[in-house]
């Protein structure tokens, strides 16, 4: 029996687009927006998410809280990264509509982390949804929930979020200033948020809901994105 979500989302509406790294993405008709950057879909990921992210935290033991599970491109990497550098990753991942299982498959992510397994890719996906599940011993394990992120609490506390929703002018209730307040919260000391998304406004947002928020540069074809880190100082 399939595990995989029926969510009656139609296969149709997206379309494949090669990105130029070589490796896919996901065109919406809906949103009329791709799910990564055209200019490269990996290496967009590995600069946001892993490079001004994950490689930030300098202990063995990480919690990630992903807003957009999407293709789960971005837990696929953190995986990868986790077992190559002996790290313990708890990673939670919220989804409101999963993508249809024709459209995960046709995207021939199973062998770009060369650190995992082909099958890693298709577990990441398999796994339940509404329950942790340990994908790899004392190395990585996956909570995703299929709920309404805006109307989220939180219970535990993140070492870093993964801010992957679509763009503001596509999602504008996505990037409300009282999210950011709660994520605020839901940090430790000294975690992050890492988004790709370097506009004034959200920025702005990001300082008043207490965050200290630097402009970096950008994956290639972006001049900036935003790192925001709740610190006392």
């Amino acid at each position: 029996m399939s595990l995989w979500p029926d969510n009656g989302m139609n296969p149709t509406d997206f379309a494949l687009r090669k990105t130029g790294d070589g490796s896919e993405t996901l065109y919406s008709s809906e949103m009329q927006e791709s799910y990564h950057s055209l200019n490269g879909a990996v290496q967009e990921s590995k600069h946001v998410f892993i490079d001004a992210g994950l490689k930030q935290c300098l202990h063995k033991n990480i919690a990630i809280f992903e807003i957009g599970f999407g293709t789960g491109l971005n837990a696929l990497l953190t995986w990868g990264h986790a077992k190559r550098f002996h790290l313990d990753v708890t990673y939670t991942a919220v989804e409101k509509f999963p993508l249809p299982i024709q459209t995960i498959a046709s995207l021939g992510y199973d062998s770009l982390e060369p650190a995992l397994s082909q099958e890693s890719f298709k577990m990441l996906h398999e796994s339940v949804w509404g329950q942790p599940i340990i994908l790899e011993k004392k190395c990585f394990s996956l909570t995703k929930l299929q709920e309404d992120f805006t109307s989220m609490s939180f219970q535990e506390k993140f070492d870093v979020i993964f801010y992957d929703a679509f763009a503001p002018e596509k999602q504008p209730e996505m990037w409300e200033e009282y999210l950011f307040t709660r994520l605020f919260e839901a940090l430790h000391e000294n975690g992050l948020l890492v988004t790709y998304c370097a506009k004034g406004e959200v920025r702005r947002r990001l300082q008043r809901s207490g965050f200290k928020v630097d402009r970096i540069p950008g994956p290639p074809g972006k001049r900036e994105m935003l790192r925001a880190v709740k610190s006392s100082f």
